[in-house]
């Protein structure tokens, strides 16, 4: 009988522990996290250079508490000669959005954003002191993320969101995506054939706008992924930005934990 119960708790034990595995959790910085957005296409020859520099900001010293970097591929370069397996309609649709509440008159790739406005030098130490000087200010936002990754076909995705300080929820809005790292595309036609490029923090899911009602948000999201992925490879992103103005007010990732 002691036997037998030794085996029960053990059973239950491992199983908890195994549970707890698949849940993870995350929460924003009490300072602001700086959202970089990239509009990037592998039908465009100037995009790989980007690629590779938003791939290295982890290296950089760029910690997901100071930057939270995304990829959204864009569709108006298929055309060209090579349709891009990650490119998505709503991507260019944001884009041009983007652009328009920044008066612009035109949309480009390889194109970042920093908090939601264009940033043309990414290139030079000028990002560096933007990052900074948005990690200085204190957070007007907290977010939460839990993910369950118990099954390899979609992220079970549950988010709040808090505003803090008495902000009103005007236009803000809460918006999700599911990204994953380590893709791998060998190019056979347009201004990229024959190439082989990599890329990481691709979105290739998008929950929102998520309208806040009040002064807290909570969201229960199914975000798919795809056929072939490797869950280690993927996560989450949270973001919270303001739809009149564009501003992005705070941001987190969260990678998924190992199974």
């Amino acid at each position: 009988m002691k036997n037998l119960l030794f085996v029960l708790v053990w059973a239950l034990g491992s199983a908890a522990s195994a549970d707890a595995a698949t849940q993870c959790v995350a929460q924003s910085a009490k300072t602001t996290t700086a959202l970089v957005e990239l509009y990037t296409s592998e039908g465009c020859d100037s995009c790989p250079p980007a690629d590779r520099w938003l791939s290295s900001l982890g290296g950089k010293g760029y910690a997901p508490d100071r930057v939270v970097p995304i990829a959204l591929h864009v569709d108006y370069w298929d055309y060209i000669g090579w349709k891009d397996p990650y490119a998505k309609q709503a991507f260019s649709a944001r884009q041009r959005k983007m652009a328009a509440l920044a008066r612009a008159a035109v949309v480009y790739t390889p194109q970042v954003l920093v908090q939601g406005r264009d940033f043309r030098d990414w290139r030079s130490g000028n990002f560096e002191q933007a990052v900074a000087g948005i990690n200085a200010r204190p957070a007007k936002v907290r977010i939460s993320l839990q993910l369950d990754t118990r099954s390899r076909e979609a992220f079970e995705v549950e988010a709040s969101a808090e505003l803090l300080e008495g902000l009103p929820p005007g236009d803000l809005a809460l918006y999700l995506g599911a990204y994953e790292n380590k893709l791998i595309s060998e190019v056979k036609a347009g201004e990229n054939r024959g190439k082989s490029l990599p890329h990481d923090y691709v979105v290739l899911q998008w929950a929102g706008p998520l309208d806040f009602k009040g002064a807290r948000l909570v969201e229960r999201q199914r975000l798919p992924l795809l056929p072939k992925a490797v869950p280690g490879n993927s996560g989450v992103v949270a973001f919270v930005q303001n739809k009149a103005s564009g501003e992005v007010l705070q941001a987190l990732m969260l990678p998924a934990c190992p199974g």
